[in-house]
C-alpha cells in the first residue's frame, strides 16, 4: 500500500427520517385518531483508531464518507429505522482538522471511537400533535438535515525514538539491525522515500518503537531534496537519535553534519531541538583515513552531546545504544511532562 500521510475528505451525517401523518382506520372503530410513527435518526459519523493501518491511502481514494439516512415513520405508531452509522478507520497518530477553520477536532492516539458529526433527529409523527382542540392533526415533522464538513487528516507516526540523519548516514541499516523493520538499503542517496516504523525488543518485558524518516540535507527547510515534510513524523517521539557518518562518503566532519541537522530541525520546529537526544557515530568499520575517533568523540562531549560509535554491519556498539535508548524511554514513560492547567 502506498504511504500517504495527508488526505482531505468530505463527511456527511445522515438526515433524520420524516414523521408520519396517518389515521387509525379499523372496522367498527369510529374516530380512530392519529397513529403516525416517528422518523428514524440519521446515522452518525465516527473516527476510529486502528493500529493495523499505516497510511491514509484508502481515504485519499474515497474522499466522500456519508452516513445513512433515517427511515421515515409509518402508520400504526411504527418508528422508522435509524440510519447506518459511518465509522471511518484511520491509523493511530491521525489528526482530524476542520478544513474551514483549521481547528483541531481530535487527535487519534488510541484504538477508540470518536463521534465527529451527529445525525439529524427524526421528525415526530402526528400522534404527538393530538390535543383537546385538534383531535385529528394531519401534520408531522420533517426530519432534521444531517451535518456536513470538510476535514483534513494529517498522520504523525507514533514512535518512541526518531532517527535523523543525512541520506546514506546508515539509518536504514541501523533500524534493520535493531528492529523488525526491513527498509530498502542501497549505496545511493535517498534510498528511503517514506517513513519506516520498527519495533525493538530489548528483553521479554521491554520494547520500544523507532521511526526512520527519509534523509534530510542542508536547506531542506527551503524545499531542497525531499524537503522537511517528513519531520512531522518524529514530533511525537521521546528521544531523537542523530546518525552522523564517519566514513569517507560524507564530505563534512561528523560535528559539521550534526550542526547542519540541528539547524534544519530548528527551522522546522524549535520544539524538536529541545527533545532529549543522543548522537550515533555510524560506520566505524569503514572510518575515513583522516578521522580520529577519540578526537571526534571529545569534540561532541565538549558540546554537551552524548555520543556512541557504532557499526550496524558488524553490530559493534548496538547493544549499548539499545539499552541506553530503553532507559531514556522508560524514564520518560514513568515521568510524563506536567501540563499546566
Amino acid at each position: 500500500m502506498k504511504f500517504i500521510d495527508t488526505a482531505k475528505i468530505f463527511i456527511r451525517s445522515g438526515k433524520g427520517g420524516a414523521g408520519c401523518a396517518s389515521m387509525r382506520r379499523e372496522k367498527y372503530i369510529e374516530f380512530g385518531g392519529p397513529n403516525g410513527g416517528d422518523g428514524g435518526r440519521g446515522g452518525n459519523i465516527y473516527f476510529q483508531g486502528n493500529a493495523s493501518l499505516t497510511s491514509l491511502f484508502d481515504l485519499r481514494l474515497h474522499p466522500h464518507q456519508n452516513a445513512g439516512n433515517g427511515i421515515p415513520g409509518m402508520g400504526d405508531q411504527r418508528t422508522g429505522k435509524t440510519g447506518a452509522d459511518k465509522i471511518i478507520q484511520v491509523p493511530l497518530g491521525t489528526i482530524v482538522i476542520n478544513d474551514e477553520t483549521d481547528e483541531i477536532i481530535v487527535e487519534i492516539l488510541e484504538e477508540k471511537t470518536h463521534l465527529i458529526l451527529k445525525g439529524g433527529q427524526g421528525g415526530l409523527g402526528n400522534l404527538h400533535f393530538k390535543s383537546s382542540t385538534n383531535r385529528a392533526p394531519r401534520y408531522a415533522q420533517p426530519g432534521e438535515p444531517g451535518k456536513e464538513m470538510c476535514v483534513r487528516l494529517e498522520l504523525k507516526l507514533i514512535a518512541d525514538v526518531g532517527l535523523v540523519g543525512f541520506p546514506n548516514a546508515g539509518k536504514s541499516t541501523f533500524i534493520s539491525s535493531i528492529s523488525n523493520a526491513r527498509p530498502k538499503i542501497a549505496d545511493y542517496p535517498f534510498t528511503t522515500l517514506i517513513p519506516n516504523l520498527g519495533i525493538v525488543k530489548v528483553n521479554d518485558f521491554r520494547s520500544f518503537a523507532v521511526a526512520d524518516i527519509p534523509g534530510i540535507i542542508e536547506d531542506a527547510h527551503q524545499g531542497i531534496g525531499l524537503g522537511d515534510r517528513f519531520l512531522k513524523h518524529i514530533q511525537r517521539t521521546s528521544v531523537l537519535a542523530f546518525l552522523v557518518d564517519s566514513s569517507e562518503l560524507d564530505k563534512n566532519t561528523p560535528l559539521e553534519s550534526f550542526t547542519i541537522l540541528l539547524n534544519e530541525l530548528f527551522h522546522f520546529s524549535a520544539d524538536l531541538i529541545k527533545k532529549e537526544r543522543i548522537v550515533l557515530l555510524t560506520k566505524i568499520d569503514a572510518i575515513r583515513p583522516n578521522l580520529d575517533i577519540q578526537e571526534t568523540i571529545n569534540a561532541f562531549k565538549e558540546q554537551g552531546e552524548e555520543i556512541y560509535p557504532i557499526s550496524s554491519v558488524t553490530g559493534k556498539g548496538l547493544d549499548r545504544v539499545i539499552f541506553r535508548l530503553a532507559d531514556i524511554i522508560d524514564y520518560k514513560r514513568s515521568n510524563p511532562p506536567q501540563i499546566d492547567e
